[in-house]
């Protein structure tokens, strides 16, 4: 049986209530749990204490038994610190494409010679402003 730890909507119409359960993947959202581990409030301000109550030694068995969270339910368990958020990995379709990669490589290399070529004209220009000088001294002192 695959189990999953998820949220049951409860409340009224606008007025949200939600109970963390324990649930046969194959169950309505609402329908029938095996287990209740405890309730979100979204109603509350983000930062009352009552928001989300879990019971946490159930979540630890339910977890131990292999019971997979929601990815609402996941982020409540993380911020408890009871289990850590994976990143999932890129798909290939998010992947650049090499004609992009190769556009990207040029216009960094275009930027590379831009600021060598300023790099250069910058100690040029100090060169000769540094040639002018030493020009009216050597012109003082004969």
């Amino acid at each position: 049986m695959a189990l999953t730890i998820r949220l049951a909507r409860g409340g009224a119409k606008k007025r949200p209530f939600y109970r963390i359960v324990v649930a046969d993947k194959r169950m309505p959202r609402d329908g029938r749990f095996i287990e209740k581990l405890g309730t979100y409030n979204p109603m509350l301000a983000k930062d009352d204490e009552n928001r989300v109550v879990m019971n946490a030694e159930r979540v630890d068995y339910w977890l131990g038994e292999g019971a997979q969270p929601s990815d609402r339910v996941l982020r409540f368990l993380v911020a408890a610190g009871k289990a850590e958020r994976s990143i999932p990995q890129q798909t290939k379709k998010a992947e650049q494409s090499e004609k992009t990669k190769m556009r990207i490589e040029e216009k960094a290399e275009k930027v590379r010679e831009a600021e060598e070529a300023a790099k250069a004209a910058a100690e040029e220009a100090a060169a000769e402003a540094a040639a002018a000088e030493e020009a009216p001294a050597e012109a003082a002192e004969a």
